[in-house]
C-alpha cells in the first residue's frame, strides 16, 4: 500500500507540492502570529526583570502596559515611598508611547541606576536635558554624540547601553513631562526592597496606608510581570485565534480541493482495486495516507522555514521580539495535520463509495 501512496503522490509532483506548501504556510502563520504577539509579551518581560526591581506602584488608572494611560501621579511621591521601612530605592519613571509604539522612558537617573546600574558600552549618563540613552539595540547605527528624534524633538545621543533595562530609550523625566504635558508627574515608581520577598507584605500595607494612596496598585515583580500575559489581554487571545482559524481553513481548503480533483481522476484505479475484492476501508487507507505524507512534509517544511524566519528576522530586526514559542510548534503541528486528515474525509468517502462496474466503465 505504502508503495502505491508513494506512487500516486510522484506520479501529481506539482500537486503534491502545492498541497504540501500549503501546509507548510499554514503552520508558518500560526508560528508567525504567536511569534510576534507572545514574542513581545516575553521581550517585555525579560525587560522589566532587567531593571532591577523587585516591587512596582502605580495609580489605578495606569495600565499595564506602560504608556498606554498618561501620567497620574506626582513625581513627589517617590520620595514618600523611599521614607517607608524596608524601601532601599524608589525611582519614578514616566512611560509614554510614540505613534511608532515605541515605549520611552523618563528617568530619574540616580535612583533608575540605582535599582540596578545601567551597563555602559560607551558614553555616560545625562549632561544636559536634551540628551537621550539608548540602548544597544536602538542605536541604529548611530554612535555617541550623534542626534536623533524622540518624540518630535532632537535628542544628543549622550550613551549606549546594554539592552534589557525595561525601555530602549531613556531621556530625563523633567525633558518628558515638558514634552508631554505631564510636568512633575510619573507613570509608576519602581522600588527595591530589602531582602525581598520578606518585607513586601508590610511595604504593600504601609504604602496603602499613606493618605491618597489606598488606591493605588502595589505588587511584587512577580505578581507584575505574571499580569501580562494572553489570558489577561482578550484582543491577543483573539487575535491569535484568528489567525489560527484563517491557518486552518486555508489548509482544510487546499487538501480538500487536491484529494477530492485526485479521486475523480483516479476513478478507474479505484474501480479495478475494488474489483481486485479491495475494501472500503482500504481505499479510505489510500486517501488519508497519502494526505498524511503531504501533510507531514508540509509541517516539516513550515517549521524549518519559521525557525529560518525567526533567525534572520533576530538578526536584522533585534527589537522585533520574533521568538518561536515551542509550546505553539506542537500545537501548530497537530492543528496542521488534523486539519488535512478534515479536509480528506470527505474525498476518502467518496472514493470507497464509488460503485466497482461504474468505476471501471469510466472514461
Amino acid at each position: 500500500m505504502n508503495k502505491l501512496v508513494i506512487g500516486n503522490l510522484v506520479h501529481r509532483p506539482l500537486r503534491s507540492l502545492i498541497s504540501a506548501f500549503a501546509v507548510a504556510i499554514e503552520v508558518i502563520m500560526i508560528l508567525s502570529i504567536t511569534a510576534i504577539l507572545l514574542g513581545k509579551i516575553d521581550g517585555f518581560k525579560q525587560r522589566q526583570n532587567g531593571i532591577g526591581m523587585d516591587m512596582f506602584v502605580r495609580p489605578s488608572t495606569a495600565n499595564n502596559f506602560m504608556g498606554m494611560s498618561s501620567a497620574g501621579a506626582s513625581i513627589k511621591v517617590a520620595d514618600v515611598l523611599a521614607k517607608i521601612p524596608h524601601v532601599v530605592v524608589a525611582a519614578p519613571v514616566n512611560v509614554q508611547l510614540t505613534n511608532s509604539l515605541d515605549s520611552i522612558y523618563g528617568i530619574d537617573f540616580k535612583s533608575f541606576n540605582d535599582l540596578l546600574p545601567f551597563t555602559f558600552l560607551s558614553g555616560t549618563s545625562f549632561q544636559g536635558p536634551n540628551d537621550v540613552i539608548v540602548d544597544d539595540y536602538a542605536i541604529d547605527g548611530k554612535k555617541v554624540g550623534d542626534t536623533i528624534t524622540v518624540m518630535n524633538h532632537p535628542f544628543r545621543i549622550c550613551g549606549v547601553v546594554a539592552h534589557g533595562k525595561g525601555g530602549r530609550k531613556f531621556i530625563p523625566i523633567e525633558t518628558m513631562g515638558a514634552l508631554s504635558g505631564t510636568e512633575g508627574k510619573a507613570t509608576m515608581f519602581y522600588l527595591r526592597t530589602a531582602n525581598p520577598p520578606q518585607y513586601q507584605e508590610q511595604i504593600r500595607k504601609d504604602i496603602l496606608a499613606i493618605p491618597g494612596m489606598s488606591q493605588y496598585n502595589v505588587a511584587t515583580a512577580e505578581e507584575y510581570t505574571s499580569a501580562i500575559s494572553p489570558s489577561h489581554l482578550p484582543f491577543m487571545s483573539t487575535a491569535i485565534r484568528v489567525v489560527v482559524g484563517i491557518a486552518l481553513v486555508i489548509g482544510f481548503l487546499v487538501i480538500f480541493q487536491s484529494m477530492y480533483t485526485a479521486v475523480m481522476e483516479r476513478t478507474r484505479e479505484i474501480g479495478i482495486l475494488k474489483s481486485m475484492g479491495a475494501s472500503r476501508l482500504y481505499i479510505v487507507s489510500i486517501v488519508l495516507r497519502e494526505t498524511a505524507m503531504l501533510a507531514a512534509a508540509g509541517i516539516a517544511l513550515g517549521v524549518v522555514a519559521s525557525y529560518v524566519l525567526s533567525a534572520v528576522l533576530q538578526a536584522r530586526i533585534p527589537t522585533l521580539d520574533f521568538v518561536i514559542n515551542f509550546p505553539w510548534v506542537l500545537k501548530a503541528v497537530v492543528i496542521a495535520f488534523v486539519g488535512a486528515l478534515l479536509g480528506a474525509l470527505y474525498p476518502a468517502y467518496k472514493a470507497a463509495s464509488k460503485d466497482p462496474i461504474d468505476a471501471l466503465s469510466y472514461e
